[in-house]
C-alpha cells in the first residue's frame, strides 16, 4: 500500500480543485428540475468546469463517455448522462463531480430531489448524508479507516438500510484513485486496510452508497451504470477530506454545509 502524504503546496492545489468541484454542484442546482435531461446537466457542468480553467476528470477516464456521473433513483453510481433520461417529479438524483485543477483532483457528489419525492426517498437521502457526516467526524490523527466504516455501517443498518460493498472511497491527489481504499462497512478480511492509521496530510474521499433494500447490485450492459438488484432506491453523498494535525478539513465543502452542527 502506497499512501501519499501531501505536502503543503499539494494541499493548496487540492484545496483549489476541491473548491472548483463544490462550485459545480452549487451552480447546477437550479437546473436540476423536471423535464431536464441528464445530458443537458452534463453539458452545463462541462462548460462551467472549463470556464474555471479546470478539466472534467471522468471524461474519457477508462472510456467513460461524459464529464459527470448522473445516477437517478435505483442507480447506485456511475450513471451515464443521456438525452433520453428526462427528470420527473419525485425523482432523486446523485450528481458526481470530479475536476482536475493544476494537476490535482477534487471529487464530490450530492443528492438532488426533483419536485416532491416520497417520504421514504427523503429519509434515505437524509440518512445517507448523515452517514457521510458521521464518517467525516471520525477523521483525525490516530483514528483508523475502520472507525469511519463502523459508524457509517451502524447508522445505515439501524434503520434497515444496506451498505454497498463493491465500491468505496479512495485516496486522491494527482491521480484520480490512490491508496488507501476507504470502506463504508467493516470487513475484517481487509484488516490491513482497516487498521491504517490516519496521519496529517492524507487526502481521501468518503462516499457511502446506501440502499433502501438489499446491498446486492448489478452492472448494466454499458459496463458503467450500477443499479440495485431489487430496483429499490439508492443514495450517495461524497466529499474529499484532508487529515489535519487536529482533525479534518473538507476540501469540497459547499456554502450551505456545517458538518459539525449536523451532529454536535
Amino acid at each position: 500500500m502506497n499512501i501519499k502524504i501531501k505536502t503543503a503546496s499539494e494541499v493548496a492545489k487540492m484545496r483549489s480543485a476541491g473548491a472548483c468541484a463544490a462550485k459545480v454542484l452549487d451552480m447546477i442546482g437550479p437546473y436540476v428540475k423536471a423535464g431536464v435531461s441528464t445530458l443537458e446537466l452534463n453539458d452545463i457542468c462541462h462548460d462551467y468546469i472549463l470556464s474555471m480553467a479546470a478539466i472534467p476528470a471522468p471524461l474519457n477516464y477508462r472510456g467513460f463517455p461524459k464529464s459527470i456521473c448522473t445516477s437517478p433513483n435505483y442507480v447506485v453510481c456511475h450513471g451515464i448522462p443521456t438525452a433520453n433520461k428526462l427528470l420527473k417529479n419525485g425523482d432523486i438524483l446523485n450528481i458526481d463531480i470530479t475536476v482536475i485543477k493544476d494537476g490535482y483532483h477534487g471529487d464530490t457528489s450530492k443528492m438532488f430531489m426533483i419536485g416532491t419525492p416520497s417520504s421514504k426517498a427523503k429519509h434515505l437521502v437524509s440518512t445517507t448524508q448523515e452517514c457521510l457526516y458521521l464518517g467525516i467526524q471520525q477523521v483525525k490523527p490516530g483514528n483508523s479507516l475502520r472507525d469511519i466504516a463502523k459508524v457509517i455501517q451502524q447508522h445505515a443498518e439501524k434503520v434497515g438500510y444496506s451498505v454497498v460493498r463493491e465500491y468505496c472511497g479512495h485516496g486522491i491527489g494527482k491521480s484520480f484513485h490512490e491508496d488507501p481504499q476507504v470502506l463504508h462497512y467493516v470487513d475484517d478480511s481487509f484488516d490491513d486496510n482497516n487498521k491504517v492509521k490516519l496521519l496529517p496530510g492524507m487526502v481521501f474521499t468518503i462516499e457511502p452508497m446506501i440502499n433502501e433494500g438489499q446491498a446486492k447490485i448489478k452492472l448494466k450492459s454499458d459496463n458503467w451504470t450500477v443499479v440495485t438488484s431489487d430496483h429499490k432506491l439508492s443514495a450517495q453523498w461524497e466529499h474529499t477530506i484532508l487529515v489535519t494535525e487536529t482533525g479534518y478539513e473538507v476540501l469540497t465543502l459547499r456554502e450551505e454545509e456545517n458538518i459539525d452542527q449536523a451532529f454536535p
